[in-house]
């Protein structure tokens, strides 16, 4: 089966009408995979599949604007219906259960057993979901965050996650066929004061150092569109670019990619 990325959100730091934050439907192998919940994500995430039957949740980072969903899956998942047979396993920085259960003024995040399985992150962790294999990367943020790397049936994609530049990064994208990559901040103005994000132009040196075979470009910031983001990361890759868009699907395999 092919591997399949369907952006449910990509807007950077807060969500817009018909645009939520970063969240991502990875399918393949028999697996689906929620990747980061950023705001307004569950709802879109319930478009393209019942999230009773997610293989799993990875979570690159606990900034709110790539996790915060994570609450209203616990209204569905717990409280709304939405049930699954056995726990969805979570993929996540350490201290994501404990600040979830904060939200419910709990202060055990035993109460969400029934519909979370919560395993830490680490650099070089990696699950193996149905035919498909993720591996986590630590990458530069001001937090603790990772970048992914999922392979499926020989087919490979890349997620930077939130991050400056780092070699982490080459090593996660190499020779990928897709690299989603952020392109938060404009290289004039925010540079100095901020190594945590990428620029366009750095989305794009990425992908051509790690000889990617496609760049789509995620989370623009508010200094940014995407279609100026894109074009200043295509300029620089001078690859095959495209802006990620709601619902629009990414089809990886047979060494080519499709958008739909």
């Amino acid at each position: 089966m092919p591997l399949t990325l369907t952006p449910l959100g990509t807007a950077s730091p807060h969500p817009q009408p018909g645009r939520p934050c970063s969240g991502y439907l990875l399918s393949g192998g028999g697996a689906d995979v929620w990747v980061d919940a950023g705001p307004g994500t569950f709802a879109e995430l319930q478009r393209h599949t019942d999230p009773a039957g997610l293989s799993g949740i990875w979570i690159s980072h606990l900034h709110a604007d790539h996790s915060a969903d994570l609450l209203s899956a616990v209204y569905g998942l717990a409280y709304g219906g939405l049930t699954p047979d056995a726990p969805i396993p979570v993929y996540a920085p350490a201290d994501c259960a404990r600040r979830l259960a904060g939200f419910f003024g709990k202060a055990d995040p035993a109460f969400m057993d029934g519909v979370f399985a919560f395993e830490a992150l680490y650099d070089g962790h990696e699950a193996r979901l149905g035919g498909m294999r993720l591996t986590s990367r630590a990458v530069v943020h001001d937090t603790e965050a990772y970048g992914l790397r999922a392979e499926c049936d020989g087919a490979v994609l890349a997620y930077s996650g939130d991050s400056g530049p780092c070699e982490a990064l080459r090593g996660l994208a190499r020779g990928a066929d897709l690299l989603l990559c952020e392109a938060d901040i404009d290289r004039h103005r925010e540079r100095e004061q901020q190594q945590v994000h990428l620029t366009p132009e750095d989305a794009g040196a990425l992908a051509r150092s790690a000889a990617v075979r496609e760049l789509v470009i995620t989370h623009v910031g508010p200094t940014l569109t995407p279609e100026s983001a894109t074009e200043r990361a295509a300029a620089v890759f001078g690859g095959p670019t495209v802006a990620a868009r709601e619902g629009n699907a990414h089809v990886i395999g047979g060494g080519r990619v499709i958008h739909a």
